[in-house]
Order: C-alpha cells, then sequence, then structure tokens
C-alpha cells in the first residue's frame, strides 16, 4: 500500500524542518561550550527538560490514555526502550563532540548516516540498493579506511553517530506508536537514569546547574522544546517517506554543521583529513544523482 502524495508531501515538509533545526544545532548549544559542564551532566539535563516538555504536550492535547496505552505492551514498551538507548548514545556521542570541538567529525557522521539508513532498509524492508547505491556505498567505505588508516585516526565519533541514530531510524520507524507518545514514552524511560546521574553529581558537590548564568541556564531548560520539536518532527516524518528520501534529506543538517564548524568555529582541517571526507561526499554525489536519475525515469 503506497503514502497518500498528500500525506507523502507532509513527510517531507516534517523532515525538512527537522533537518534545518538539527543544522543550527552547534549555534544553539555554542554557549555551554564555555560552562565547565561535561556532557554527561547536559546529557541528563536534555533528557530531564525533554520528559517534561514532552509530557507537557502530551497532557495538553489530552493524549495520556495513549501513553498509558503504550506502556501496557510489553512489545512496544521494549522496542521504545531500544529506542531510547539509542537516541541517548547519539546525544552523549554529539554533546561531547561538539564541547569539545569536533563539530567537523559529527558532521561527517551525519552524512554518513544516509548510507547507513539504505544498509538498514535494505536488510529490514528489502528496499532494493541499485548499482550506484552500493558503488556509493563503497566509496564512503573508501573515505572512513582512509581516514583510519593513512592518516592514523579512526572516525570513530562520525562511526558512532551515524550507527546510533541509523539504528534510532529503523526502530522508530517500526514501533506502532505516534510520534508524540513514542518521544514522551522514550524520554520517561530515560529519566529515571537521567535523574540518578543529577543527584550523584550533587551528591559528589560536582553539580553545576545552579551556577550557570542567565543564558547557560535557559539553553538547558530550552533543550527539552529544542529536542522534542524536531524529533517528533523527525518521526512524524520517518512514517510517511521511505528511509532512502529521509537519507536525502539529511544532507541539509551535516551540510549546515560543516560549513558551522569549518568558519564560524574555526576547526582544524588539512588535506589529509579533507581527502578521507572527498570520498565520502563523493559516494553521495554517485547516490544523489542515482536517485535522480531513476525519478526521471519514472516521469
Amino acid at each position: 500500500m503506497h503514502t497518500p502524495i498528500s500525506e507523502y508531501r507532509k513527510g517531507l515538509l516534517y523532515a525538512l524542518g527537522c533537518y534545518l533545526i538539527w543544522g543550527l544545532f552547534p549555534l544553539y548549544w555554542y554557549p555551554i561550550t564555555a560552562a565547565p559542564i561535561d556532557a554527561g551532566q547536559i546529557l541528563a539535563q536534555r533528557i530531564s527538560w525533554s520528559a517534561v516538555f514532552a509530557v507537557a504536550v502530551l497532557l495538553l492535547m489530552h493524549r495520556g490514555r495513549a501513553l498509558l496505552q503504550a506502556a501496557a505492551d510489553r512489545r512496544l514498551l521494549l522496542m521504545l526502550a531500544c529506542s531510547a538507548a539509542a537516541v541517548s548514545a547519539n546525544w552523549l556521542i554529539y554533546l561531547w563532540a561538539i564541547t569539545h570541538n569536533h563539530i567537523l567529525d559529527a558532521s561527517l557522521g551525519y552524512f554518513m548516516s544516509p548510507l547507513v539508513n539504505m544498509l538498514l532498509g535494505r536488510i529490514f524492508f528489502k528496499e532494493r540498493l541499485s548499482r550506484t547505491q552500493l558503488a556509493a556505498i563503497a566509496l564512503a567505505l573508501t573515505g572512513i579506511v582512509w581516514l583510519a588508516l593513512p592518516v592514523g585516526h579512526i572516525p570513530w565519533i562520525a562511526l558512532s553517530l551515524s550507527l546510533s541514530f541509523g539504528l534510532y531510524s529503523l526502530l522508530r520507524k517500526l514501533a506502532p506508536v505516534d510520534a508524540l507518545t513514542g518521544m514522551a514514552a522514550e524520554t520517561l524511560l530515560m529519566l529515571p537514569f537521567a535523574l540518578a546521574y543529577l543527584g550523584h553529581a550533587a551528591y559528589r558537590g560536582t553539580l553545576v546547574f545552579g551556577s550557570l548564568d542567565t543564558l547557560q541556564t535557559a539553553v538547558l531548560i530550552g533543550s527539552g522544546v529544542i529536542t522534542v520539536l524536531p524529533l517528533l518532527m523527525f518521526a512524524a516524518g520517518a512514517k510517511r517517506i521511505s528511509l532512502s528520501d529521509l537519507g536525502m534529506i539529511q544532507y541539509l543538517s551535516p551540510s549546515m554543521q560543516f560549513l558551522l564548524g569549518l568558519t564560524l568555529f574555526g576547526e582544524a582541517f588539512d588535506w589529509q583529513r579533507f581527502t578521507g571526507y572527498a570520498w565520502v561526499w563523493l559516494g553521495i554525489a554517485v547516490y544523489v544523482a542515482g536517485v535522480c536519475l531513476q525519478r526521471r525515469k519514472a516521469v
């Protein structure tokens, strides 16, 4: 059964808005980079405020019963627990990257994510991979090998981000639950761990939330909105369009982050590193060209 065109267009708009917001994330989190707070505390604060915002929206929309029904379904709850773990890992790695001047490495991870989505789509949804798509994956792998061997630097940040987000994309597409209920359940499942971490930090005297300035505090509190909103848009888009199309739109976010890291944040980028990235970009170009050609033939 094919997705109606009107729903498909909604999915495209949801995905576009989601990736525009994610592309600006380095700017949003920038005030926190100057604060004496580690990535673990930022993650715990982000989870806590996200849970508050997600549940508030759910209650305002009178959807509390849907959350209770999801909690009563053991299979669904297990799936959401797995997606919560995947997105938590993704958040932690990303927060560590941008607070340690690795925005370019983070952007590479999200450049690679569409190729991971293609592989997952082939494995779990039997989405057929064309020769150009296989060539794109091979070129991207060449770039990873180049970064790992001649340069002597395994791009673990990029690999971890792309794999964790690819797994999250897969689980959210498989989970039979609407975007808002799923997001609320995920954040609530993560909340006890986040509160325990913050409580432990307070016990040790290392909790820094109360010592932050007004802007930094606002960034942490607002992280609930800035986290839940694009994830809701992403989940709504993933339900309406294919993983491959979702992957194409995803290039918007890492492109924006790469330009921010290179220009505004002034991260180092030598020619050896550029060569490895260029192989990945070449793979992306081959993939996009193949999809455009296939659509032109279908018209």
